[in-house]
């Protein structure tokens, strides 16, 4: 498996597994029988239900194009259309339990989905997808072309996850916290912040979890700060645990 890190907006490497070419290729048939089922049931609804392929027939060749296409965009833009909607996955990757990730750390953009999605054209459609599994496999990031292009790659969500691999703490019942300004941190903020804290304090790494408190501070607007870095972060957690499960 290729183990791919990651370099967050903290400066620290997180390592990720990334997909199988065999992962990726399940998802791809998964996603390719549902837009041929979605083409199969349209095709029976809207042509031959409603009888629409006479009234097609009468109308001239760029008309019945402009029809045609209309009725499978869905099927033209459904990678695009998933990856924006759920984060980086088709519902193939989300069967398969992968999806794309920024490799430097930050959330894949619109931009970025448009750019994998553009470059399907060579990776995917072009050889019958030769381009695509050859750049994954030689790729030292398991990447497609429309990967190195976007700066994304497509990462495994099977590893055996546990609180201490997530934003959650575990809170008390009278807990009482002191930084409410913690809200303006996203939960992504809040998972780098973690796995970081965690590495850091198993490692002993104290000039990271000086860095880690200075961007906290930073981000977050603290003005004062209580307790040693350990206890401070370990607080700033329980903080956007209590605030974000109570809002």
């Amino acid at each position: 498996m290729v183990e791919l890190q990651i370099n967050t907006t903290q400066n620290v490497n997180i390592n990720f597994t990334a997909a199988s070419v065999g992962e990726r290729i399940v998802a791809y048939i998964i996603d390719l029988i549902i837009k041929i089922a979605y083409g199969v049931v349209t095709y029976q609804i809207i042509f031959n239900l409603f009888e629409l392929d006479d009234a097609i027939e009468d109308m001239d060749r760029w008309s019945q194009i402009a029809i045609y296409v209309t009725f499978y965009l869905p099927v033209i833009f459904y990678s695009l259309i998933f990856e924006t909607l759920l984060d980086g996955q088709t519902l193939g990757k989300r069967i398969m339990k992968i999806k794309v990730v920024k490799i430097d750390g930050y959330q894949a953009s619109l931009a970025d989905f448009i750019v994998r999605w553009f470059f399907r054209i060579v990776d995917l459609n072009m050889m019958s997808g030769v381009v695509a599994l050859i750049a994954i496999v030689t790729s030292k990031k398991s990447q497609r072309l429309g990967d190195m292009t976007a700066g994304t790659s497509v990462i495994s969500l099977k590893n055996n996850i546990n609180i201490s691999h997530t934003i959650l703490e575990d809170l008390e019942d009278a807990y009482v916290p002191t930084y409410p300004d913690v809200i303006k941190l996203s939960d992504n903020d809040a998972r780098i912040i973690k796995d970081t804290f965690v590495k850091a304090k198993a490692s002993k790494d104290y000039v990271t979890l000086i860095k880690l408190r200075s961007k906290i501070v930073e981000v977050v607007g603290i003005k004062e700060v209580v307790g040693s870095d350990i206890a401070f972060i370990d607080k700033i957690l329980k903080d956007y645990n209590y605030y974000t499960q109570n809002m």
